[in-house]
């Protein structure tokens, strides 16, 4: 069953988080994820102001995301991050049909 990582990230340092992007949407490819949502705007409907960007990839499988995500490429990568933003990464199993 297919999966959902979600992001929801708070930049700091937009031009290092963009570096860290592009090299990161190479891995998510190379590692059978793609982009569903990748958006720096989005319309909140309820709850707090919350100003996050949201970015979701969608993937084959948990264990697919879960490779990717502790992958000794994507560790290297997450360096490029670092004091770039705050993120909350989320991992969900796609349910229905």
């Amino acid at each position: 069953m297919g999966a959902f990582m979600i992001i929801q990230a708070d930049i700091t340092d937009p031009e290092r988080f963009m570096e860290y992007g592009k090299h990161a949407a190479a891995l998510v490819a190379k590692s059978g994820g793609r982009y569903r949502v990748m958006r720096a705007e989005c319309e909140q409907l309820e709850g707090e102001t919350d100003t996050r960007k949201i970015v979701v990839s969608e993937w084959p499988s948990m264990d697919a995301a879960r490779a990717f995500w502790h992958s000794p490429e994507y560790a290297e990568l997450k360096k490029l991050r670092d004091g770039a933003g705050d993120c909350n990464v989320y991992l969900t199993e796609i349910t229905g049909d």
